[in-house]
């Protein structure tokens, strides 16, 4: 009978599961040659708790939950032990009660959706609710959604202080903002998102062009104070942009016109940007400041896209060619890249070493796991005096297919005086076809190299 009033509490309260034993329940261990089942009703359990927050069968305790001018009210008949376990911060509220009903006053948004509980998993402090909702929002970024939604959900991580959630929409945000600048979602971007953006270098857009008629749009659709205006368009990088398509925005753009006087140094400074030679103007400004950073553009004249099929066979290479630098000074100038990827790339420690027999000698102990992998490698064909004053930042977008769509997955960027991506696809399985990190049994890349200009002599004063 022991046994018996074991076992139906155990069913009762426990959390996930509870051992049957043959020959009996045991509260020390199972003895030797005894055999167990695990009946598993966290479910139902789950199931019931919900029809008593649905019904309020036997509940002790009434949460009234009303807007801050009682406009809308909505009261949920709970149970005080439940909601205790589930949140500290109502575990508290509870505790400090003086009647059986617990008043909470929320945003209208939230009264409305409060009895599921979502919107304010965070401020309860609901860990696992909480948890489970970042993890949701930031593995369907890539969701279509008519309104956008990835915007919104960077302000709710903001709001609730969700670290993670927000760092994964700002990343999304800045690795494929061409795809945002044309949605419904761009002009609801706050002005503190839009100047964060702004001033990054690692966004993803088509050109610096691309950008400018953005903000133009944002700017026309929210009106906002001439101070935030002249500061946005302040982050413009106009010398990333043609001297032709420059003169262009101050004949035909109503913004351009309107302010002007704000940018026009940043004009000027552009415009002797793409008139003298870079060693010339370096004698003079600050050629590392961000006016003369590009960011990672996608037309060809910065790089190309390189879709490798079946990329775990063997080695494939690439050739493409890109300006000199983005000054109108050397748009007449090109430099051939040969790029080569190897999906089986061996350490150094691992080739094969041949004496001066020719003989082969076994490889070098590697320090390492002694694993190839995948590697790349992008150089110039040819040296030349041209690349003087110039350093080229080599960056190799990783594309994969999200929710039906295109979306950058990684980027990889090289260091200045380097040819070899050394962390390139280090955790990428490239012989299963279903790879996340493929399209279709292809590795889909865009190559950029970006030209940056040295100060090689100190600017003046």
């Amino acid at each position: 009978m022991a046994n018996q009033v074991y076992l139906f509490f155990s069913l009762l309260f426990a959390g996930t599961h509870v051992e049957l034993v043959q020959g009996g329940l045991r509260a020390d261990g199972l003895a030797e040659g005894t055999s167990t089942e695990v009946i598993s009703h966290s479910l139902g359990l789950v199931a019931r708790l919900e029809s008593l927050l649905l019904l309020g069968n036997s509940s002790d305790v009434s949460l009234r939950v009303e807007t801050v001018d009682a406009d809308e009210v909505k009261v949920i008949q709970a149970h005080s032990l439940v909601l205790s376990l589930q949140s500290p911060v109502l575990a508290e509220l509870l505790r400090n009660r003086s009647n059986s009903t617990l008043v909470l006053r929320e945003t209208a948004e939230c009264t409305a959706v409060f009895d599921r509980f979502i919107r304010l998993a965070t401020k309860y402090s609901i860990i696992s609710l909480q948890r489970g909702l970042t993890q949701y929002m930031s593995q369907n970024l890539a969701s279509e959604s008519p309104a956008g939604h990835v915007v919104g959900w960077y302000q709710y991580a903001l709001t609730a202080g969700d670290v993670t959630l927000k760092d994964n929409c700002l990343q999304f945000l800045s690795w494929n903002l061409s795809s945002v600048l044309q949605s419904a979602e761009w002009a609801s971007v706050s002005v503190d998102l839009l100047m964060t953006l702004l001033q990054r270098s690692d966004l993803v857009l088509k050109s610096e062009l691309e950008l400018f008629e953005a903000l133009e749009i944002w700017l026309n659709k929210n009106d906002p104070d001439s101070l935030t205006a002249e500061n946005t368009l302040r982050l413009v990088r106009y010398a990333m942009i043609p001297p032709r398509d420059l003169f262009q925005l101050q004949q035909q753009s109503p913004i351009m016109t309107r302010y002007h006087e704000s940018v026009r140094d940043l004009l000027y400074m552009s415009y002797q940007f793409h008139s003298a030679s870079p060693l010339q103007l370096a004698k003079f400004f600050d050629m590392n400041c961000s006016l003369f950073q590009p960011r990672n553009y996608l037309s060809p004249m910065w790089g190309t896209q390189w879709v490798i099929s079946n990329p775990a066979r063997d080695d494939r290479s690439t050739s493409f060619q890109t300006q000199v630098g983005p000054s109108g000074f050397d748009s007449s100038k090109r430099v051939t890249w040969n790029a080569l990827f190897s999906p089986r790339w061996l350490p150094v420690s691992m080739r094969p070493i041949f004496n001066e027999h020719g003989t082969m000698q076994p490889p070098r102990p590697d320090g390492g796991n002694g694993i190839s992998r995948p590697r790349i490698i992008i150089t110039p064909a040819t040296s030349s005096a041209d690349f003087a004053g110039v350093s080229f930042q080599k960056t190799v977008l990783l594309l994969v297919r999200q929710k039906g769509k295109l979306v950058v997955r990684q980027i990889i960027g090289f260091h200045q005086s380097t040819e070899e991506g050394g962390d390139f696809l280090v955790d990428a399985d490239l012989h299963v076809r279903s790879s996340e990190f493929l399209v279709d049994g292809s590795l889909y890349l865009h190559i950029i190299i970006k030209p940056i200009y040295q100060t090689l002599i100190p600017t003046k004063g």
